[in-house]
């Protein structure tokens, strides 16, 4: 039987596979006929033999004993043979596919033809010869122990393949929460080196204020779990935007507008997002035993962005416009959305602004900048 391969080891179908001893039921109203056959059959130790008198409790026998072949008399006083074979061959009967040899002691071709018709897969006169009874025996249980094991190595195939299906999901959502989708699918496609120029976007940056003196005040368990609450509704918001969220470090959120799809409303997208953070920080700290304040800084401009790592993929975005918004962030005060100059221009006409004047900013020297109050 074929064998898969998959991570190196062998998925063998055939070790699976139920064993099916050679099985003879036997329909007839005349015991010395199923005596007879007995006789013939007892020498061969791989052959079990089962008989019934009574052709009604044909459906029972065979779910309880599983016949890998049916012989079946045509002649009985109180069911027609072929109103049997027909009874044996229905769509939802168990006995469907098991081979049938009906059982005459008539040669006549008008009978055997209607026989088949109905579903016979075989056709002797009793008594019939012992060699050949025995070998059609053999000759069809072989068969539907074939087309047994045959079904039984495609359910296995198919529960295989259902299984690792699943896997490959699972290996795809957690890429998903890794990477962006388009991002993940270059990737799978093998390109192995994936970096791009996006001329307009809007960086974010959101920290924490205090979250080293909180860290010493509360368990690692009660910490993480309201980082997990912060950052589980920040990531909501994301996604409720349709922006992408690029990392978190420690107590630090970073999400980016205008890639890896490229927008217009880049700048709009972030105000919003930014408003709303304030917002579910405000509804958190109402259920929560400790204050959160956050500060956000935000600028807008190019970037590159690309995948980083071979084990353990990263995308990230660098250029000046992403070191600019995380200065925003640092210079920024706690419970603020702290903007560039850049920024600004893009929002005056839609969000309400607070001029903060000019400041100076490591690395960058004096700057005018903003902080976003509200929408207008």
């Amino acid at each position: 039987m074929t064998s898969l391969s998959q991570d190196g080891e062998n998925f063998d179908f055939s070790s699976s596979f139920t064993s099916h001893p050679i099985t003879v039921l036997l329909i007839d109203d005349q015991p010395i006929i199923a005596e007879a056959i007995r006789r013939m059959l007892v020498t061969e130790e791989d052959i079990i033999f089962h008989y019934i008198s009574d052709p009604t409790q044909t459906l029972k026998a065979a779910t309880e004993l599983s016949p890998t072949v049916i012989l079946q008399d045509l002649v009985m006083p109180d069911l027609d043979g072929l109103t049997l074979v027909r009874f044996l061959r229905a769509k939802d009967a168990v006995t469907r596919d098991i081979p049938l040899i009906v059982l005459s002691s008539k040669e006549d071709p008008q009978i055997k033809a209607a026989a088949f018709a109905f579903g016979a897969n075989d056709y002797l006169v009793k008594l019939p010869d012992k060699l050949e009874m025995i070998a059609r025996i053999r000759y069809h249980s072989r068969a539907y122990i074939n087309l047994l094991q045959r079904n039984e190595a495609y359910k296995t195939l198919q529960n295989y393949l259902d299984k690792l299906k699943i896997e490959q999901q699972k290996s795809e959502d957690l890429l998903l929460n890794i990477l962006p989708k388009q991002i993940a699918e270059r990737l799978k496609e093998g390109q192995s080196t994936i970096a791009d120029s996006f001329p307009n976007v809007s960086v974010l940056f959101a920290d924490i204020v205090g979250f080293s003196k909180l860290a010493t005040r509360v368990s690692p368990t009660q910490l993480v779990g309201m980082m997990n609450e912060v950052f589980s509704a920040f990531d909501y918001l994301a996604d409720y935007y349709q922006l992408e969220k690029i990392k978190t470090i420690g107590d630090a959120y970073m999400v980016v507008a205008g890639l890896p799809v490229e927008r217009s409303d880049h700048a709009e997208a972030i105000a919003n997002i930014a408003l709303d953070m304030q917002s579910s920080i405000d509804t958190i700290n109402k259920n929560s035993s400790e204050t959160f304040r956050i500060r956000i800084g935000i600028n807008s401009g190019p970037v590159v962005a690309g995948v980083i790592g071979k084990k353990k993929f990263l995308y990230d975005l660098w250029g000046d416009t992403v070191n600019t918004a995380s200065r925003m962030e640092s210079h920024g005060l706690p419970g603020r959305i702290h903007v560039t100059q850049f920024t600004y221009e893009l929002l005056e006409d839609k969000y309400i602004f607070e001029p903060r004047g000019e400041i100076e900013v490591k690395g960058k020297g004096k700057m005018y900048t903003y902080f976003l109050n509200d929408r207008k």
